[in-house]
């Protein structure tokens, strides 16, 4: 793996249509760096690094993968998870970093990269990733529309469209590689990708201080209408009372991480088998 694939990418003098937004994706998230790579530079391999291809051909690098997983479970938990739950698990780890290599570049510049799974390496002891940005879509009017590989679609529901897009592209190939040890069948993927999609640029919303405008973007990118498949579901959001009345975001969630079967007593807020009443009380004290 060559030393400079692991340096920022405004110090190895590249830079793309989507670099200042993942520049500020680390400023506010310090826990994810994506590292761009030059077209014709090797993705590092090895030493903890793993290609999205290889997680999709689900045969020994998901293995390696799943095994960091298991052992988490294990020293965490001090019990041995079920082999679906640990695949889980594992799928959220890397589909919540890999959306936001899509949503955040969207919602921060309206610009779309597709990233095919070839073009997607994780090291997640390191939080970093690395992409190869060859295509995007944008609005007409953007300056990057006139840079190679720029796809110009007409409106904002039409880049959209581009999000769903990309966001499929790149993680149904990874779907089908975890799915045989997920116990699950294709509606319930696709709504574990629509949480990962909700739930990833909720939360950056909020460190960017956009909170309000990530939630209205993330109900139009997913209106649960047949435009929006394979996602299933919608965003999901909606607004508790506090104690004191003051308004509580919350979303329901359309799949379960399956956390519950290593602490029944101690469920995600988001949750579907999370009461309102507990969320009430657990989102207050976290205010």
């Amino acid at each position: 793996m060559p030393a400079p694939a692991l340096l920022p990418t405004a110090a190895r003098g590249l830079a793309s249509p989507v670099t200042d937004a993942y520049a500020r994706l680390t400023e506010v998230f310090p826990g994810l760096r994506v590292l761009e790579l030059a077209e014709d530079e090797r993705a590092p391999r090895g030493a903890g690094w793993v290609g999205a291809d290889e997680l999709a051909a689900g045969g020994a690098a998901l293995d390696a993968f799943l095994a960091w997983d298991n052992a988490q479970v294990l020293r965490d938990y001090g019990q041995q998870a079920r082999p679906d739950v640990v695949a889980s698990f594992g799928l959220h780890r890397y589909a919540w970093p890999a959306c936001l290599l899509i949503t955040v570049p969207w919602f921060l510049h309206r610009r779309v990269p597709r990233l095919p799974v070839g073009d997607v390496t994780f090291q997640r002891a390191l939080g970093r990733m690395t992409v190869r940005v060859s295509e995007f879509a944008c609005l007409p009017g953007d300056p990057a529309a006139a840079l190679p590989g720029a796809r110009v679609v007409p409106d904002e529901e039409a880049l959209r469209g581009e999000v769903r897009a990309a966001v499929a592209e790149h993680l149904g190939p990874v779907l089908d590689g975890f799915g045989p040890r997920m116990r699950r069948g294709k509606r319930a993927l696709w709504g574990m990708a629509t949480d990962e999609i909700v739930e990833g640029l909720w939360y950056v919303g909020h460190l960017l201080g956009e909170e309000p405008r990530a939630m209205a973007e993330l109900a139009l990118l997913l209106p649960g209408s047949g435009a929006a498949k394979p996602y299933v579901g919608t965003a999901g959001f909606r607004e508790l009372a506090g104690p004191d009345g003051t308004p509580l975001p919350t979303r329901d969630r359309a799949s379960c991480c399956l956390f519950y079967t290593l602490r029944p007593e101690d469920t995600c807020v988001t949750c579907p088998r999370t009461c309102d009443a507990d969320r009430v009380a657990r989102l207050s004290a976290s205010a």
